[in-house]
């Protein structure tokens, strides 16, 4: 039997959701403090800081990062916010990514397949002398 889920709650969930699409690091550094779960995933796995990575916001990344969220937790399709950041070539994220302890090795494919996949040396050398 399932419950039916809280209209109240999936209404917070989704609005989380969009603040992290839309790069609200404020908002959301908020709402994780206040209890939401920083790795909190929607119905495709895709954790906050997937969002916010794959839609180019740093800033927010990087709360989310300060707050315990996992920089390598990879949806349900085994993509990570790391491989999305190199595949949207977003090098602001990249490298709030890093600095939050991302492993280019993981995820499928991985962060480094993805630079090779496309050419971009620059995060080939990046990721390999970290």
């Amino acid at each position: 039997m399932s419950e039916t889920p809280d209209p109240e709650v999936v209404e917070l969930a989704s609005k989380v959701f969009d603040l992290a699409r839309t790069g609200d690091a404020a908002a959301l550094a908020a709402y994780v403090d206040a209890g939401v779960p920083a790795n909190l995933t929607n119905d495709r796995g895709d954790t906050l800081v997937m969002l916010a990575a794959y839609h180019g916001h740093a800033a927010a990344v990087a709360a989310l990062l300060e707050r315990g969220a996992d920089a390598d937790r990879a949806n349900d399709r085994g993509q990570t916010p790391l491989a999305g950041a190199v595949f949207k070539g977003e090098d602001a994220v990249v490298r709030a990514l890093l600095a939050g302890g991302a492993n280019p090795e993981s995820g499928t494919p991985s962060a480094l397949d993805t630079a090779r996949v496309f050419g971009k040396t620059e995060l080939l050398e990046l990721f390999t002398t970290r």
